[in-house]
């Protein structure tokens, strides 16, 4: 039973079920008792517990499946502030991770109308188009679709297990920002599957064209990335 206080029951009950995590009583996947088993157990109320558990689904630390139950979230093992712009590899290495990678196809392309206007170039002749799975410890965690004129990769090898950020820097280019747009998605029939998502884990996609130091549009990205492995913030400063 939790340990009465001065805050709300509610409160309490959210911190004894975070610190029963911790403690590893209870393990990530794993399905919470009943509500009713559950608040004999605490010592509360059911309106009580739902008030908390609503508050921890809302922070992700637990799931709920229709008509199935209550399951510990798994926590992400990625976290990256969005104002940062680091490369997948780099991403999961950071994680303590060993970054690897799927190749689905690489081919050479004639640009499209929109490849000539995303990236600027009304006279873009071939565009190399890469797609590709990321792995962690091979674990499959990011699906990569990325389009890059070939002027900028003039030597590129397909296959080659190395980040896109480096052989464009042995290339001569140095990418220096991206223009960011994210969006969440729920299960994608084709990618959560590559991913080995279950159907209900989602993903976050997000749309990336990255400029050289001469601010000149180098390499357009959409990667998905699974939402119970990877997390992103950002710090936002008060404009006065």
């Amino acid at each position: 039973m939790i340990k009465s206080d001065q805050r709300p029951l509610y409160l309490q009950v959210i911190d004894k079920i975070k610190e029963d995590i911790d403690k590893g009583i209870y393990q990530t996947g794993e399905r919470l008792p009943s509500e009713f088993q559950l608040s004999k157990q605490l010592g509360v109320s059911r309106a009580t517990l739902r008030e908390a558990l609503r508050m921890l689904e809302d922070e992700s630390v637990i799931i709920r499946r229709h008509g199935v139950g209550t399951f510990i979230n798994t926590k992400p093992l990625f976290s990256s502030g969005i104002e940062e712009l680091f490369s997948v590899t780099d991403m999961i290495k950071r994680g303590n991770k060993e970054p690897g990678t799927n190749f689905l196809s690489s081919s050479i392309n004639s640009p499209s109308e929109e490849d000539c206007s995303r990236f600027l170039d009304e006279e873009l002749n071939e565009m190399i188009v890469i797609e590709r799975v990321r792995t962690a410890d091979g674990e499959p965690v990011v699906y990569c679709l990325d389009k890059i004129p070939k002027q900028h990769l003039p030597d590129y090898v397909s296959h080659e297990h190395q980040s896109i950020f480096d052989q464009l820097e042995k290339s001569g280019t140095t990418i220096a920002y991206a223009m960011t747009q994210i969006e969440p998605l729920g299960y994608h029939e084709k990618i959560s599957e590559i991913l080995q998502c279950d159907p209900e884990t989602s993903l976050l996609v997000l749309k990336q064209m990255h400029y050289d130091e001469q601010e000149q549009p180098v390499l357009y990205s959409i990667n998905y990335f699974r939402a119970d492995k990877f997390k992103f913030h950002v710090l936002r400063k008060r404009v006065y």
